[in-house]
């Protein structure tokens, strides 16, 4: 698969994922978000950057659903359900953010 973004082809795999997380950029996540029926708000873009921090700057550490609501509930200063991830991610939050985000898919099972 592979759509364009201002004439550059970006490759995806089969299941939607970019085939290189360095082809990301605010337009490609804008993209992969309107094909999976997300608008995206500032809460989103939180969780996005917070999970590309992760991989670059961590060793490609794809953080699990758990790891996330820590993460945001320290960013916004309040306790931070899984249903409010759901919601903003409906598609599993760290599969689906992760996938927005242009990471790798991540082949571990399970958010806890």
């Amino acid at each position: 698969m592979a759509f364009e973004i201002n004439g550059k082809t970006i490759e995806t795999t089969e299941s939607g994922y970019l085939v290189d997380h360095n082809d990301w950029n605010e337009e490609v996540a804008a993209e992969i978000a309107r094909i999976d029926g997300l608008e995206l708000t500032e809460l989103h873009w939180d969780v996005m950057n917070y999970l590309r921090d992760e991989f670059i700057n961590n060793n490609g550490n794809q953080p699990n659903d758990r790891n996330m609501i820590k993460a945001m509930s320290e960013k916004w200063g309040r306790k931070v359900t899984s249903k409010e991830l759901y919601d903003l991610f409906p598609g599993k939050p760290s599969k689906q953010a992760g996938q927005v985000a242009g990471l790798p898919e991540s082949r571990r099972k399970g958010g806890y």
